[in-house]
């Protein structure tokens, strides 16, 4: 075996995270592992422990929380196209994400133009008159 091919028999955690793109950064996947956002075959997991094909993972993300089988390995993060390669997400996994964005769109939202950032006199008035009108 080539000593390329014998390096990536073992990869950190941390980094085949980062190389899935499931963190933008290493340290973010280091702090999501220790802070226990992330389950390998059911146990917490450190970092620096390395990872082989047909691991099971639990990551819970900014961007969800997946349940996944470890396909490939690799230590360079690459296009998101084969970033998709090195895993599998399990379909309980996909149909509880589809769930949740279902139910997300499903939330009646509260968006007025005005909002973001500090009332304007006016805006504050009108809230003011709206609040009134619900207590009396």
């Amino acid at each position: 075996m080539p000593a390329h091919d014998e390096a990536l028999a073992k990869v950190r955690l941390d980094k085949w995270l980062w190389a899935a793109r499931f963190f933008k950064t290493r340290s973010m996947a280091t702090e999501a592992i220790d802070a226990g956002h992330v389950h390998l075959n059911g146990d917490r997991a450190k970092p620096a422990r390395t990872i082989k094909v047909g691991d099971r993972l639990r990551v819970l993300a900014a961007h969800g929380e997946f349940e996944l089988v470890v396909q490939a390995l690799s230590d360079r993060r690459g296009p998101a196209e084969v970033a998709r390669t090195l895993y599998a997400e399990t379909p309980e996994s996909e149909a509880r994400r589809a769930q949740q964005a279902q139910d997300r769109e499903l939330v009646p939202t509260f968006e007025h133009p005005l909002s973001k950032g500090r009332p304007t006199k006016k805006w504050r008035r009108q809230l003011h008159d709206f609040s009134r009108k619900q207590q009396g």
